[in-house]
């Protein structure tokens, strides 16, 4: 009767050990779901990235959700002759800023790189993008000479001098275009010399245990600052400065924000990215970038690691730091700053 009993028992202890197993592997595979409460601080969050409307690079995007469609504008970019080929354009007399617009190229690049058409305005004489309601007794045209997607080639400024030379005849102008040549070798210098000074902070937060719906990851944003980005699967901390691009950003798998149920659709990463040619020195956006990632980490019971998945310690964040300060001194020296308009148009 005893050792009836023991087995008895015994097999009950094994029952509920599997139940128990059961319920545990149930439960990780279920994403985090957010809390339906109202943050401590009681912010909505409803800003948004700021984005260039028009702006061609941005046609692979999404549609963002509506809110996004309230996002402000970035200032329009200035030609600058220190990345940028410029072509001046005389005119017998001034012409309006209407006749300027109603002839602009339809695509404002050449390849892929960006295309700015500017006036001088005969009231101010001061250079800017046309308007309407201005006069212009000058016009220049020029074309970005780099960016991240490498030097501007020959192909690239063939299209450039179509372009204008077109927009030229349209508003009856004369162009003066730069040899070929030396501008194609003043980009490949600017790129070799750009290339080096590139740099983007990337951590991965992985999920310590159990998995996060996108619900649980926007919420435990949230708290520290980030709003929707402009794309499915980001969120981005907006800068001080209004139409400044964000100074970080967090991003997941697309595919789950775009899930016909999000809650139920499980990540286990994010990325937490810092663009440090996009935002100025004196944000001190490297210490934002590492108190997000342990914050981060904290709150949504994550692991921090690099590229190769290994844990990232304490020392290594402090050797990032004092790297980047060279860096930063480095694209001073070169009158590219990080958060310059020059830089942010060149490091995109």
């Amino acid at each position: 009767m005893t050792l009836t009993w023991a087995l008895a028992i015994l097999g009950g202890v094994v029952l509920l050990a599997v139940l128990l197993q059961g319920w545990w592997t149930t439960r990780k595979a279920v994403p985090r779901r957010a809390d339906l409460a109202p943050s401590a601080s009681g912010e909505r969050g409803d800003r948004v990235e700021p984005s260039l409307a028009g702006d061609e690079g941005d046609a692979g995007e999404v549609a963002a959700p509506p809110q996004a469609e309230l996002r402000p504008l970035r200032k329009l970019p200035r030609i600058d002759a220190l990345i940028d080929a410029i072509a001046p354009m005389s005119l017998e007399q001034p012409i309006t800023g209407e006749m300027v617009l109603a002839h602009l190229p339809p695509s404002r690049r050449a390849g892929s790189k960006a295309l700015l058409i500017e006036g001088l305005d005969a009231d101010s004489g001061e250079w800017s993008a046309p308007l309407p309601g201005h006069r212009y007794g000058e016009l220049q045209a020029g074309v970005q000479l780099a960016s991240r997607s490498g030097a501007l080639n020959e192909i690239e400024y063939s299209e450039f001098v179509q372009k204008v030379q077109a927009f030229a005849d349209s508003v009856g102008a004369l162009p003066d275009f730069p040899d070929m040549l030396e501008v194609v070798g003043r980009a490949r210098e600017l790129d070799g010399l750009a290339g080096p000074l590139d740099a983007q902070l990337t951590v991965t937060l992985r999920s310590s245990s159990v998995a996060w719906s996108v619900g649980y990851i926007q919420q435990c944003a949230a708290r520290h600052g980030f709003v929707p980005g402009a794309l499915p699967g980001r969120l981005v901390l907006p800068a001080a400065d209004e139409g400044a691009p964000p100074v970080l950003t967090l991003s997941f798998d697309a595919q789950a924000a775009l899930a016909e149920d999000p809650q139920r659709a499980p990540v286990r990463e994010c990325t937490l990215v810092l663009d440090v040619p996009q935002t100025e020195a004196r944000s001190e956006p490297f210490p934002l970038w590492h108190d997000a990632a342990r914050n981060l980490a904290d709150d949504m019971d994550a692991t921090l690691v690099d590229d190769q998945g290994s844990p990232i310690l304490l020392h290594a964040f402090a050797a990032i730091g004092q790297e980047l300060g060279k860096l930063y001194e480095q694209l001073e020296a070169l009158d590219l700053a990080a958060g310059s308009p020059a830089a942010r148009r060149l490091f995109s």
